[in-house]
């Protein structure tokens, strides 16, 4: 049993199906000249994933479907090739109230200019991301088709989750499980991955390829990272992270062979991660480029640094727009920032703007104090003028809130929340420091060597917004904080067993209020990077309205 296999690890992007259909015929020459007689690629790589409700019109599918016979057509003269092509099929009936659907999450087989096989995936996840129950029906039978003397059982994603797909592709004969993917990253998704895909061969006693695709699609990011296993579960061959390769394996008697990629750090995988997701985020949709507001604070700083290495220096703007309250050092460390990534920087003083709006105001919050009304205003004119930049220029605006910030409302509406893509949305605070460090000890995309000034990092955290204030002045501090929010959001614990693994109730109790009475806030927030297992975007939907507290 010897058959090299490809597995085309690539960029796709939603809807495009002619560039993604270019693309697989492309490499998949190209593979066949080097030796492979399989082709693989990710799931639903023919249209890209997820192309949401997209699903839903059916000028969407026979799009699809023409692209399909596309590849079959320009791949025909290559016999003795075998591509497995991940893509949506079928029809369904929709009306205003009722929809049924008839459509597949399917990969066929094509050889010869044919369609000779074709498998449906059977286990539709529909938690965390995933809506496929909204747009597929079910599949019900195994694929084992054989190609090159090679008896392959044909897998789609969760199917390789559960036990019974690949005990019947077992049952039919297979001597290899080929799984083809499209799996948000998380961090560490990747090791889970290979864990699960382990006890499927444990269990079957058979090798595995698993097919992963790269790349962002709005708020999830997909990190290729494909690899091949032995029969005792063991990785034999792994492909980078965050980047396309044509990913070459070959399936021995003994087992698999090809490239091993080391595995990488934490913060090496978030930070490609981030990077990826902003550099497709504004390539994809047309961008000429990126600007924000640099104040001399951890949390922009970051994304800037992120935004170079997404986009270079040339395609990104920072602007420092001072108020009374900024500190000389937040100017000075801005400005040494921007100059040691070499990108433009501007300064706009909102002082004008501030005492206008005060002025405007005063008669009618006379006998009132001042309080976050009035740090919300300075918040929400530079909303205003990067908003502004960004209509004249063409350029989106990166905002730079974290989760911590989003988790308790410690963010403004209009304010710092205007933007167009929440870069570090997902990233806790303390993450956020240890981005930063990692940064600075590391140059991945040659963008310059410690960029993010020391005072930054070791600085306390302050909004600016008034006289001598602090973040902890409001809120418990961000070790304590940040493992509260994880708690209670993210691992669904309630507010006793919080509380009993050590930490004060009085934190609790505000820590869990700020999350449930600002969901009105996050619904407002723009569409950011996931990099959690549970993220404030399509796997978190709370109402805003309602009173559970436990």
């Amino acid at each position: 049993m010897t058959l090299q296999i490809c597995v085309a690890q690539l960029n796709y992007v939603v809807g495009d199906m002619t560039g993604n259909a270019q693309k697989i015929i492309d490499l998949a020459r190209q593979a066949h000249a080097r030796g492979a007689r399989l082709v693989l690629t990710p799931e639903l790589a023919l249209c890209g994933y997820a192309a949401e409700d997209l699903f839903l019109r059916p000028s969407f599918i026979a799009a699809c479907d023409d692209a399909l016979e596309h590849i079959a057509r320009e791949l025909a003269d290559l016999k003795d090739l075998a591509l497995v092509l991940g893509h949506p099929s079928g029809d369904g009936m929709r009306s205003k109230s009722v929809s049924v659907q008839r459509r597949h999450n399917r990969a066929s087989v094509l050889r010869g200019g044919q369609v000779i096989a074709h498998y449906d995936k059977r286990e539709l996840p529909n938690y965390q991301v995933f809506d496929e129950r909204r747009y597929f029906q079910p599949g019900h039978e195994a694929l084992v088709f054989e190609h090159a003397g090679v008896k392959c059982g044909l897998l789609i994603c969760e199917d390789a989750w559960f036990t019974q797909p690949a005990a019947d592709c077992r049952a039919l004969g297979a001597d290899v499980l080929l799984v083809i993917n499209a799996s948000p990253f998380h961090v560490g998704k990747g090791n889970e991955r290979e864990r699960a895909m382990a006890e499927r061969c444990l269990q079957t006693g058979l090798p595995l390829v698993y097919a992963h695709l790269i790349g962002g699609q709005d708020e999830v990011v997909f990190e290729g990272r494909s690899f091949a296993l032995n029969a005792r579960g063991q990785v034999c061959a792994r492909a980078p992270s965050f980047q396309e390769q044509a990913f070459d394996v070959t399936l021995l008697p003994q087992g698999p062979h090809g490239e091993m990629v080391a595995e990488t750090s934490l913060e090496s995988d978030l930070w490609h991660a981030l990077v990826l997701g902003v550099r497709d985020y504004i390539g994809k949709n047309g961008f000429p480029g990126a600007l924000l507001g640099l104040s001399g604070g951890i949390d922009s700083a970051l994304v800037l640094a992120i935004a170079v290495d997404a986009l270079g220096a040339s395609r990104v703007r920072s602007v420092m727009m001072p108020s009374p309250y900024t500190a000389d050092i937040s100017w000075i460390d801005a400005r040494d920032m921007a100059q040691r990534l070499k990108v433009r920087y501007d300064e706009i003083s909102i002082v004008p703007e501030f005492e206008a709006f005060l002025s405007s105001l005063q008669p009618h919050f006379e006998g009132r104090g001042v309080d976050t009304t009035e740090e919300n205003i300075q918040a929400r004119i530079r909303g205003t003028l990067l908003m502004a930049l960004s209509n004249k220029l063409g350029s989106i605006v990166l905002t730079t809130g974290n989760k911590s910030e989003m988790s308790t409302g410690y963010c403004t509406l209009y304010g710092d929340m205007a933007g167009g893509f929440a870069v570090i949305k997902d990233v806790a605070k303390t993450l956020v420091f240890r981005l930063a460090r990692w940064r600075n000890q590391n140059d991945p995309f040659g963008s310059g060597t410690n960029p993010i000034p020391d005072r930054i990092i070791t600085r306390p955290p302050s909004a600016e917004l008034r006289p001598d204030q602090k973040d902890q002045d409001s809120l418990p501090p961000y070790e304590v904080l940040d493992e509260i929010v994880a708690r209670y959001m993210e691992e669904d614990q309630s507010l006793s067993e919080i509380i009993a693994a050590g930490f004060q109730a009085a934190d609790v109790e505000k820590v869990t209020r700020l999350i449930r009475i600002n969901e009105y806030k996050r619904r407002q927030a723009p569409v950011g990077i996931r990099v959690t297992h549970r993220s404030f975007g399509k796997d978190w939907r709370y109402p805003m309205t309602h009173r559970f507290r436990a």
